[in-house]
């Protein structure tokens, strides 16, 4: 299923997956990218069922792509994350999607707020965060993040939170 991790820190979002994507003890593929560029601010990064993953992300990828195109006008990572929440709510009741996701993004002002982190389950709950894993690795890592996550820290020091967590 698949592990993302991510922080945010004073002016910029990070964020780790790995590659492998396995079934109990069966590797299926060792270069599964779980980490989709959504524009030039955006990340998003889903993990769970590998077809599931896939094709959510990719649908989101080209709506929020579409959406640029149509009204010339980049959405912020909020609204990326809100729109991300109502799609796995909608798909819900229809034809549900496994895979809980996670949103990084840096809005520049003057209308942005900078960097912001949100993690959305399969269930549709949105949940805006300074630090987030999803996947089998949150069991092991969230109390690494607690520990050395702190408001308005360096790349540097974001980058030695993620290392540690790994």
């Amino acid at each position: 299923r698949g592990s993302i991790i991510a922080l945010q820190g004073a002016d910029y979002v990070l964020i780790a997956a790995d590659v492998s994507c396995a079934r109990s003890i069966v590797v299926m593929k060792d270069d599964m990218d779980k980490i989709r560029q959504l524009d030039e601010g955006k990340l998003f990064a889903a993990a769970g069922v590998p077809g599931d993953v896939t094709k959510f992300s990719e649908h989101v990828q080209k709506d929020v792509r579409l959406y640029s195109l149509r009204s010339g006008i980049s959405m912020s990572t909020a609204a990326v994350a809100n729109y991300t929440r109502g799609e796995l709510a909608h798909f819900l009741r229809r034809s549900p999607f496994q895979c809980n996701v996670i949103i990084g993004g840096y809005d520049k002002a003057p209308n942005g707020d900078g960097p912001s982190l949100y993690s959305c389950d399969y269930l549709g709950t949105l949940t805006k965060l300074t630090f987030a894993a999803e996947g089998y690795a949150q069991y092991f890592v969230l109390s690494t993040l607690d520990r050395y996550w702190k408001k308005g820290m360096s790349l540097d020091e974001g980058l030695d939170a993620i290392r540690s967590a790994l």
